[in-house]
């Protein structure tokens, strides 16, 4: 083909999928537009069908973990683990919004961390909703904290988020040692963005609430707690004797699986809606899509940007970078682009691109599908959710928690190092 052509042709593709993974047209899923796109690349030439394969081939351990994770976290809801979670926020805020809202960081920074971002913002924002309705409380600085939370809390371990998969993939890191050059960028960016929610929604916050009726509490799920804590230490041991971490999700979900299905407290149809298989069919095809544009162009435009070297200011302007980007064409495309580019600069160039992409999406609805879905929630619960407002938040929260971000990775990687 073309090369011209299979440029223009890639990158007209690759607008279509985004727009209608934004807008969604009829409720129709992201994969019914992203796979003929990719099929149609492939026809054409724009992408070698060898290529193509290789891309597959590459992400699928990606998409089968993220997978595995997604059946996990619908499982620990099934469990209680949400309501439980709901429960404890009600009982201990106490009336009080700002005690609330350092809840709602606490347990979105952790579901986020451990469950990955879908579990924060399909499973925990209606908690929110109902919590806050429960004290009396205004909604919006928590559940805008779900969203926000979801990605920013999103870079601690390579569970937590498809991106820092595929960065997991590309960095050559271990399990443990990804967390540990991750902790500090990841408790920073959090602390920042706590800040600015509190000074930000204070009239939200100083509105006041009631503290809840006394009732009994939930029952704790015990053995669904059992069982993330057994798949994280799964995830730590794989990783250490070179076995793909996917194998520890996958044990976990099966754990809850077969007990919930023994119980009768889901089906096989529920498990197989719960891993999502339109939105994993998408990301397969999105890679398809990216990997033509990049290979038809792209790469050699962003080359020219990619610094070389992993000093302060290299991080910092390949976070920028980053995150720009993730703004323009959405997080996950911009790390599939980014990541090849930036690898050979070393796992430090790497994460900063993660810091990019994970924090980033917070300035625009469209900078990560996460922030889309929250939206959609929203919207389910009578809510509105103002662009300008949203923005506004996004420009005091994103500028400096990304470069509060980037100055703890540069620390961790001084201190602990990047091999």
């Amino acid at each position: 083909m073309n090369t011209a052509f299979a440029e223009t042709l890639s990158a007209a593709l690759l607008v279509l999928v985004l727009a209608c993974a934004v807008v969604r047209p009829f409720g129709w899923p992201e994969a019914v537009v992203a796979v003929p796109a990719a099929g149609l690349l492939i026809v054409t030439g724009a992408i070698p069908l060898g290529d193509a394969a290789d891309e597959v081939a590459q992400l699928a351990p990606v998409v089968g973990f993220l997978a595995a994770v997604l059946v996990l976290a619908q499982l620990c809801d099934d469990e209680g683990l949400f309501q439980a979670c709901g429960a404890w926020m009600a009982r201990t805020a106490a009336g009080r919004p700002r005690r609330l809202l350092a809840q709602v960081f606490v347990a979105a920074s952790a579901i986020t961390a451990v469950l990955s971002l879908d579990a924060t913002v399909v499973l925990l924002t209606p908690v929110v909703f109902a919590t806050a309705a429960r004290l009396g409380a205004r909604p919006k600085p928590h559940v805008y904290a779900c969203t926000h939370l979801s990605n920013t809390a999103s870079l601690l371990l390579p569970v937590s988020n498809l991106t820092n998969l595929l960065a997991f993939a590309a960095s050559g890191l271990s399990f443990t040692r990804f967390a540990a050059l991750m902790l500090l960028p990841w408790a920073a960016a959090i602390a920042v963005e706590y800040v600015v929610f509190r000074r930000f929604f204070a009239s939200d916050l100083d509105a006041g609430a009631q503290a809840p009726a006394v009732a009994e509490p939930p029952r704790l799920p015990k053995f669904a707690l059992v069982t993330v804590g057994c798949t994280l230490a799964g995830f730590v041991l794989t990783s250490a004797v070179g076995v793909d971490p996917a194998w520890a999700a996958l044990g976990g979900a099966l754990a809850l699986a077969v007990r919930a299905l023994l119980r009768r407290r889901t089906t096989p149809r529920a498990l197989l809606s719960a891993a999502s298989v339109p939105f994993l069919a998408f990301v397969l095809a999105l890679g398809i899509v990216v990997r033509a544009v990049v290979d038809n162009g792209l790469d050699e435009a962003l080359g020219h940007l990619i610094p070389e070297g992993t000093g302060l200011l290299e991080l910092l302007a390949l976070a920028a970078l980053a995150a720009v980007l993730a703004n323009v064409i959405n997080n996950l495309p911009a790390v599939l682009v980014l990541l090849p580019l930036a690898a050979p600069s070393g796992a430090g160039a790497v994460l900063a691109v993660l810091l990019g992409v994970n924090i980033g999406p917070n300035l625009t609805y469209a900078g990560s599908l996460a922030t889309l879905l929250w939206r959609r929630i929203v919207h389910a619960h009578d809510a509105e959710v103002e662009l300008k407002e949203f923005t506004r938040l996004g420009v005091y929260t994103v500028p400096a928690s990304l470069v509060t971000a980037v100055l703890a990775l540069w620390v961790s990687l001084t201190v602990i190092g990047g091999g």
